[in-house]
């Protein structure tokens, strides 16, 4: 897939031809299941934003999850007792797997302190 300065000489290169071919041709295509090609329209057009100076990422998917939902900063009590927060949560925070936390419960709230700050 081509980005940046490459992404816009080939998009010049090519000038007028269809959508499908100029996402085709900079490398935006994957493989479906059935073998049959899937052109990645979305990520062809984050790319050439990108390009041209338009970063969306830091905007854009603060406060969205997977799939593109806004995330509700609420969690619910599972029936096994467990409270489960999302992976969109955690990737926002940069958290990995190992992380460890100190639990301090308030009146009404639950907070997570990571280990070493107090």
């Amino acid at each position: 897939m081509l980005t940046g300065k490459d992404l816009l000489a080939k998009v010049k290169e090519l000038g007028d031809v269809s959508k499908s071919d100029l996402v085709k041709s900079c490398g935006y295509v994957s493989k479906k299941k059935d073998g049959s090609d899937r052109l990645n329209f979305t990520a062809f057009y984050e790319a050439l934003l990108e390009a041209k100076g338009v970063n969306l990422a830091s905007e854009a998917t603060a406060g969205v999850g997977k799939g593109g939902r806004k995330l509700s900063y609420v969690a619910t009590v599972q029936g096994n007792g467990n409270l489960l927060i999302g992976k969109a949560y955690t990737a926002l925070l940069d958290l990995k797997p190992g992380d460890n936390f100190e639990i301090k419960l308030g009146r009404k709230q639950i907070k997570l302190v990571p280990e070493g700050e107090g």
